[in-house]
């Protein structure tokens, strides 16, 4: 006996292949599995082989006689680059706290053979005709400068797609991004991949403006696929019968090489523009009256990183008041970038009358269709400033080495501001005395205590007799699961507690009645309160096995398995609600 627990308890992890032979144009399949659950799965190099599909997962669980068996399985599909005798290396995994490898497999290749794969096994098709990639408008752009990514799938007869969701969504940590909506994803029947027509669906799109230099990793999208598969079987009129077929598929890693922007002949005033740009100050009015004001626009428009970096200052003299600016942006982003315009408004006030000159002013971009930098200028503008008072004449008189200047000013200077005004008296009716006071102080109090029992004669009970009836709905789901456990025996009366304890179960979870409870209505339910959507298709797998157990007393059942999967799905459910 004690031997035969401790051969029972020995780990394995082992290395399979579907073929030790094959031609060059053949597909292999390897699977790397292991009897328990493991991690810090490493693979093998797989050295003179494409990796075409995986690593696929799969886990199985089973009970034979009350001992349950487990068993975890990584799966590849390679395609050899070389003919000749091929070493597939060791792949590890840790189990326990202990590193397990596998032993090396050599198989050998072969010419190219006449019919290379089974056209009909599933993986073969699936592989054969379905992909997800990104397609990188430039891999080696320089810093700021505008790429974009647009994540395609393509699949083609005779497979279809039933349903996609996103289990891993890219994060672009070193890019400023933007995601360009697509409001429904439409199926392009035209699309081609490498050369051969395929069905094509536009999946995202993002516009990326690199941040830092060097070599950048753009994360890999991943899309979980439910697909329709043509089977062996034929129905009444000679049709294939399809088959339902999960497949989870991803882009991979893919890399941006950022290049600095070069140092040579690089301007002083340079804020990092990048792109093509034209530059302009405009002045909204250059005669007017003194103590008015005007408007000095600062504008940049063009294509390229126009949020990105700031617009040059203006400089004026210092006897023009000069305030903060206001900043606009009108800015639209394409799949070709930022395109737009942007703008500085400076409102000026002059004090006094003359003729003052706006210096022109200075902004530097680089253009990397030239690979250079480029300098615009502005024209040289000038405001004429009448009707207001005028600046005096200076006059100096030294103290020791102190030199003082005094300004005179004209005696009407002054004249416009008006020093007469007009007093009356104020109501003299005290405010706390008043109806407004005492309605004002007594009415947050009476609304107070309105809002209080509202609460407590409302709220409260319903509140109570919602939680009663849910904790109600839960007590009785655990007890008809454990009722369920004790009838292993009886397939009919085993049947009859689980689906009690699942309806039970759910209308304590979704506040709903056993009335409401449909297979269809389950699911669609379940899925609005974002349960994922296997896990409510595998809920309501479970709801008809019960069913057809029931009424269907002569169909094969897993019991044990039944339950299992039962208790797992309360609990993925719970954690996801």
């Amino acid at each position: 006996m004690l031997g035969a627990i401790s051969v029972h308890s020995q780990v394995s992890f082992n290395a399979k292949v579907s073929k030790k032979r094959l031609g060059i144009n053949e597909r292999l399949r390897i699977d790397f599995e292991m009897n328990e659950n493991g991690d810090n799965f490493n693979p093998p190099q797989f050295t003179n082989f494409q990796v075409v599909s995986g690593p696929q997962q799969s886990v199985s669980r089973s009970w034979v006689n009350g001992v349950q068996s487990f068993s975890k399985t990584y799966t590849y599909f390679l395609t050899p680059k070389t003919k000749g005798k091929i070493t597939i290396g060791q792949a590890e995994i840790t189990i326990n706290g202990e590193v397990y490898k596998t032993t090396p497999i050599s198989v050998e290749v072969t010419e190219a053979v006449k019919k290379p794969n089974d056209p009909n096994n599933i993986d073969y098709l699936i592989d054969g005709n379905i992909h997800l990639v990104a397609e990188i408008s430039k891999t080696n752009p320089y810093l700021n400068e505008g790429i974009t990514v647009i994540y395609k799938l393509y699949f083609r007869n005779p497979i279809s797609v039933s349903d996609v969701s996103e289990l891993e969504s890219p994060s672009y940590a070193d890019f400023w991004s933007h995601l360009i909506n697509i409001p429904r994803a439409e199926i392009n029947m035209r699309g081609t991949y490498k050369g051969e027509p395929y069905n094509e669906v536009v999946w995202r799109k993002a516009v990326l403006y690199p941040q830092k230099t060097g070599k950048l990793i753009l994360p890999p999208l991943t899309l979980n696929l439910s697909l329709n598969v043509p089977s062996n079987r034929r129905d009444l009129f000679g049709r294939s019968i399809l088959t339902q077929a999960q497949k989870t598929i991803t882009t991979g890693q893919n890399t941006i090489r950022v290049k600095s922007l070069p140092e040579k002949n690089k301007p002083e005033n340079f804020s990092g523009a990048v792109g093509q740009f034209d530059f302009d100050v405009i002045l909204d009015k250059e005669d007017l009256k003194a103590s008015e004001s005007f408007q000095a626009k600062i504008k940049v428009k063009g294509k390229g990183n126009l949020k990105l970096f700031n617009l040059p200052t203006i400089s004026v003299p210092n006897t023009l008041e000069v305030y903060e600016p206001e900043h606009d942006e009108q800015v639209k982003i394409t799949l070709s970038g930022m395109q737009g315009t942007i703008e500085d408004n400076y409102t000026i006030v002059p004090q006094f009358q003359g003729k003052y000159p706006i210096p022109p002013v200075q902004f530097s971009y680089f253009d990397p269709q030239t690979t250079s930098y480029k300098t615009l200028t502005s024209r040289d503008l000038i405001v004429d400033v009448f009707d207001g008072p005028t600046a005096g004449t200076p006059r100096t008189s030294l103290t020791g080495a102190e030199l003082k200047q005094v300004i005179t000013t004209d005696e009407n200077a002054f004249r416009f501001i008006n020093l007469d005004t007009t007093l009356s008296r104020i109501n003299q009716e005290v405010f706390w005395m008043s109806r407004s006071f005492w309605t004002l102080l007594l009415l947050p109090i009476f609304l107070l205590l309105t809002a209080y029992l509202i609460k407590l004669f409302v709220f409260d009970k319903t509140k109570d007799a919602s939680s009663v009836k849910q904790r109600r709905a839960q007590q009785l789901a655990k007890k008809y699961l454990s009722s369920a456990k004790k009838e292993f025996h009886d397939q009919a009366r085993f049947y009859e507690a689980l689906e009690r304890a699942l309806h039970n179960y759910l209308k304590a979870k979704l506040k709903i009645e056993t009335t409401e409870l449909s297979k269809s209505k389950i699911e669609s339910l379940l899925t609005e309160k974002k349960v994922a959507q296997h896990i409510a298709r595998e809920f309501v797998t479970v709801v008809e096995n019960c069913e057809m157990a029931r009424y269907a007393p002569g169909s094969s059942v897993n019991i044990q398995g039944d339950f299992e999967k039962a208790s797992t799905l309360i609990a993925q459910i719970d954690r996801q609600l």
